[in-house]
């Protein structure tokens, strides 16, 4: 997969106006989306990755084959940044889901050791009334056994309705699904 970064934009009017499709990343902060990001494309260092959450303060757009683009929306929840910049990223996030016109699909992680809080329960919501094709990604998946991991794939698939993967950076579980989940996501875009 050939991916480069084209650029962080802190405000709407400035991403890519081409007519590429767009594969939106979200998930709340240290769910994992800049290493998911680096294991799909084979880059080690494409997407930043910190232990710290809330580094991803931008609309972070990257172009995939030349043929269309993942774009790494800010983390929600827990970030140690002030109402006001939080309440910045939260317009942003709002206002890029809102009015993208090439958004083709959408990929939200959710870790497997926690249940999904209430603004990823809002996302997944707002995913369904707009029927956006999404996949959810429960990530962390090398931490739980083989059968609790199942388990909560199946409680994720069936509370959300939609596909879930299980992932891991570690061990490089579902990276192919993956890869091949959002590549029919930009197939089926109209």
């Amino acid at each position: 997969m050939n991916c480069q970064f084209v650029g962080s934009f802190y405000k709407y009017a400035l991403i890519p106006k081409d007519d590429r499709p767009q594969v939106a990343f979200a998930g709340r902060s240290n769910v994992g989306k800049s290493s998911l990001l680096n294991k799909l494309t084979g880059r080690k260092k494409l997407a930043k990755v910190s232990n710290t959450p809330g580094k991803t303060r931008s609309l972070n757009f990257y172009l995939v084959n030349d043929r269309f683009y993942f774009v790494d929306l800010p983390g929600y929840g827990y970030a140690r940044v002030s109402k006001t910049e939080r309440a910045g990223w939260a317009r942003l996030i709002d206002e890029y889901l809102e009015r993208s016109e090439r958004l083709a699909g959408m990929v939200v992680l959710l870790d497997c050791r926690r249940e999904p809080n209430e603004q990823d329960v809002q996302l997944l919501s707002w995913l369904s009334e707009k029927e956006l094709p999404g996949i959810a990604i429960v990530t962390k998946a090398d931490k739980l056994s083989r059968d609790k991991l199942k388990r909560k794939v199946q409680q994720v698939e069936e509370a959300f309705g939609l596909p879930a993967i299980p992932f891991s950076t570690v061990t490089g579980i579902g990276k192919r699904e993956i890869q091949a989940a959002v590549f029919d996501l930009v197939e089926s875009y109209h």
